[in-house]
């Protein structure tokens, strides 16, 4: 993902996020995003990586950032211990979706999600007519090396939201440096939603 289409999709977060709150950012990376919204929103900012490299990475910026699998779950932390939990370009690379989601609800008063759609429409495209995995700026990865294990698009992801009861508050589609609203599903490279729990939800 270049440097525009990042700035880009950060001002997009730091919108939906209020200044000093407390955020917990799982997948973390090299704590780009965690940097920016102590810098813009001055955060109280946690992360978690499971790359020893990235956290030694992090740990050097000053930025609180711990060795973990989310996969394993989020045990430590109490329910609504953080204002805003981030899954961005997270949830598609865990083993369990369904149960890291949960998790970041159950820790975050609100969950921030974002994920590359599978089902722009250049990897129909490659699928159709090539008889291929894609492999699109979006989808950069060949099948071999690729680290994302869950292959979702954007309307698969607000029917599990409602399927689960989950509240999608704000969402936000984009192709390179554009806001989609048109046929996002089809037209948008990545797409990112707000969400928050509901009282009748199974998960709480």
């Amino acid at each position: 993902m270049n440097q525009l289409v990042r700035k880009i999709e950060y001002t997009i977060f730091a919108d939906w996020i209020f200044d000093s709150s407390s955020v917990l950012d799982l997948g973390c990376g090299d704590g780009e995003l965690l940097a920016f919204l102590i810098r813009e929103k001055q955060v109280r900012a946690q992360g978690i990586e499971l790359s020893e490299q990235a956290v030694l990475h992090c740990v050097a910026q000053g930025l609180s950032v711990f060795q973990q699998d989310i996969d394993t779950g989020l045990s430590e932390y109490a329910d609504n211990s953080f204002d805003y939990v981030i899954l961005n370009q997270t949830l598609q690379q865990v083993k369990k979706p369904d149960f890291a989601l949960r998790e970041a609800l159950r820790v975050g008063k609100k969950t921030i999600v974002g994920f590359p759609n599978f089902a722009h429409y250049k990897a129909r495209a490659s699928i159709f007519f090539q008889g291929r995995v894609p492999v699109t700026p979006a989808l950069p990865f060949e099948w071999y090396d690729t680290p994302n294990l869950h292959f979702l698009s954007l309307t698969d992801f607000e029917d599990y939201c409602k399927k689960k009861h989950i509240r999608i508050e704000c969402s936000f589609f984009k192709s390179k440096n554009k806001q989609v609203s048109f046929f996002p599903n089809l037209f948008a490279e990545f797409g990112f939603f707000l969400l928050s729990k509901t009282k009748t939800s199974g998960y709480f």
